[in-house]
């Protein structure tokens, strides 16, 4: 347990940084070594925030990748469900992450990569309804837009809960909390294969399918 700066809750709560990341976890947001000041500011108060947040029916997780965020435990805070788009998404770019040329890369990707990576995958047709499930007639000519635009949308909401940085042109730079999306196969002998297996199998947006447009505030 790291050593806190803290004794006292208030002390906590008239920081200037409270309120910010306060509001950013009960949003959802993944808080991880990148953000610099605020990681370590809820490090140092990891102890008292977990005995605050726990009144309000959540979990102050520290996960060992080197990241932090709020679980619900009961109903008192409400959920941001991830929609279908962003759970196939997330898990394919915690995919990329898992790979030795990201890594070698710093961690960065392109959006191209992601398009590229899920076609290969799931296979266009199958894409296309897994993005947007209500269009009911397959269209070549609008289909490769509808895929960029559905992808783009979810990036969007990936950026907002912490998962990564959208930067200039398509790039993007992959942040620890996409490790979550590995969680079922972590520990495997090829955790990379696995999680590929799920995403082609379709399970990631079958498991997420009934919450597709249910997103509420909240952690």
């Amino acid at each position: 347990m790291h050593d806190s700066g803290f004794t006292q809750l208030e002390e906590v709560i008239q920081d200037p940084l409270f309120p910010e990341v306060d509001l950013a976890l009960r949003a959802g947001r993944h808080i991880d070594r990148d953000d610099g000041e605020r990681y370590a500011f809820v490090l140092d108060a990891q102890s008292l925030l977990e005995a605050f947040y726990r009144r309000f029916g959540c979990e102050l997780v520290h996960a060992s990748d080197g990241f932090f965020y709020l679980l619900p435990v009961g109903d008192r805070m409400g959920r941001r469900q991830l929609t279908a788009g962003e759970m196939l998404v997330g898990q394919t770019l915690a995919l990329v992450y898992l790979e030795p040329t990201t890594v070698q890369a710093g961690g960065v990707t392109q959006q191209s990569v992601v398009v590229a990576r899920l076609a290969s995958l799931v296979g266009e047709r199958d894409l296309i309804q897994a993005l947007n499930p209500r269009r009911r007639k397959y269209d070549e000519r609008i289909a490769q837009e509808t895929v960029r635009m559905e992808i783009a949308k979810a990036l969007r909401g990936l950026e907002s809960l912490g998962f990564i940085d959208l930067g200039e042109g398509d790039q993007v730079r992959l942040r620890l909390g996409l490790f979550r999306f590995a969680e079922a196969v972590r520990g495997l002998g090829d955790p990379a294969g696995a999680l590929a297996r799920v995403i082609a199998e379709g399970k990631a947006v079958a498991e997420t399918a009934g919450d597709a447009d249910d997103e509420e505030g909240g952690a």
